[in-house]
């Protein structure tokens, strides 16, 4: 199965949405997905539910940071790289959406399945980030 589809299996039986897209990464980054779960929990519905960034876009943030992020002490260099990275996925993101927000993302009649669809995504835009 592919990570997307994964994404959007696991967001279906209940995960939050940032759970999701971190649970599909779990055995490409070697981290336990209990650990993922718990650590990825406060970030679902727009970080516990305030509705501000996005969790799916939080979980896409969250994976290329466990791939790609840095530890201290780094380089500015280092630094400016991986700063760069998350904001070009971040710009593919609102580019597709129009939006990084989850009460935008959300306006009108959009609902779970809606964020599905936003999962699927950010877990795709995950993989084609993991493939540059």
């Amino acid at each position: 199965m592919q990570k997307s589809e994964l994404a959007k299996t696991v967001f279906c039986e209940g995960c939050n949405c940032c759970q999701a897209v971190v649970l599909a990464f779990a055995e490409e980054i070697g981290t336990d997905k209990e650990m993922l779960a718990h650590l990825a929990s406060s970030f679902g519905a727009g970080m516990g539910g305030l509705q501000e960034v996005c969790g799916a876009v939080t979980g896409m943030f969250m994976v290329l940071g466990a791939k790609y992020g840095y530890g201290h002490p780094v380089s500015q260099q280092e630094k400016t790289e991986h700063a760069a990275r998350i904001r070009e996925a971040a710009e593919a993101f609102k580019e597709k959406f129009g939006s990084l927000i989850c009460r935008e993302l959300k306006f009108g009649d959009r609902d779970r399945d809606f964020c599905a669809t936003l999962v699927q995504y950010a877990t795709e835009l995950t993989e084609a980030f993991s493939a540059k």
